[in-house]
């Protein structure tokens, strides 16, 4: 089974700020209201699986460095805890800092990449809560791989790429993007020193891609829906 398809689905105030804490007010609407627009955009565009960097699955961890009090072996470089699950969270976290006590986000099942250099007691934990598992067999998290991995072990046609602006960013540049799904609100964040939506470090994303545009609808609340195809140059 090929890579899934991947779909970088955000949502930004005009100047594409990433912290919607930062400029929600600006909107007359509550954070929740804005989200639900957000949710219900990716309800209908449709996904077997979303993912996420590590500073978002903070949000659902049930701890973070907490040791695992945990031994034996465990199998490298993948486990899947639950090869009847058709719905996937998956959480990219190298090395190995957030702890989990379920094995699920919102009934879809838990997937972690992480590093290489993980031990094998942090695996057995992540084993003995039920949750799946990518194991780089490179430095970092090879993102490719791992796309190849939920594609023909697990099953994934289509990934939901939701956040943070590091990660979007390294998705991006490595090629493994193929739409952009943006939703923005009529807001203006202006907020120094806070991350976009997209973040490529000194070196910056200009040179990373080529976008075509392919819809734009308004959606809830005064916003926009806007979507666009992800060409290498």
């Amino acid at each position: 089974m090929p890579r899934p398809h991947v779909i970088c689905h955000m949502m930004s105030p005009l100047d594409g700020r990433l912290i919607v804490n930062d400029w929600a007010e600006a909107t007359g609407h509550s954070v929740e209201e804005l989200v639900k627009v957000y949710d219900d955009l990716h309800e209908k565009i449709g996904a077997d699986a979303w993912l996420s960097g590590r500073a978002t699955g903070e949000e659902f961890a049930d701890a973070v460095d907490r040791p695992y009090e945990t031994t034996g072996t465990v199998p490298r470089p993948i486990h899947n805890a639950n090869p009847d699950a058709n719905e996937f969270a998956v959480i990219v976290d190298k090395d190995g800092r957030l702890r989990w006590d379920k094995n699920d986000i919102e009934g879809a099942q838990l997937i972690v990449l992480t590093g290489s250099d993980v031990d094998d007691a942090y695996l057995a934990g992540l084993t003995q809560a039920g949750v799946s598992y990518i194991v780089s067999e490179k430095d970092g998290v090879d993102l490719k791989n791992a796309l190849d991995v939920l594609g023909t072990e697990f099953g994934v046609k289509r990934l939901m790429l939701e956040g943070g602006a590091q990660t979007n960013g390294h998705f991006l540049n490595e090629g493994l993007v193929d739409e952009v799904s943006l939703v923005i609100f009529p807001a203006i964040g202006g907020k120094s020193d806070t991350p976009a939506i997209f973040e490529g470090g000194e070196d910056g994303l200009a040179g990373g891609a080529r976008l075509t545009f392919m819809s734009a609808e308004a959606a809830g609340l005064g916003s926009v829906h806007l979507r666009y195809r992800v060409e290498r140059p």
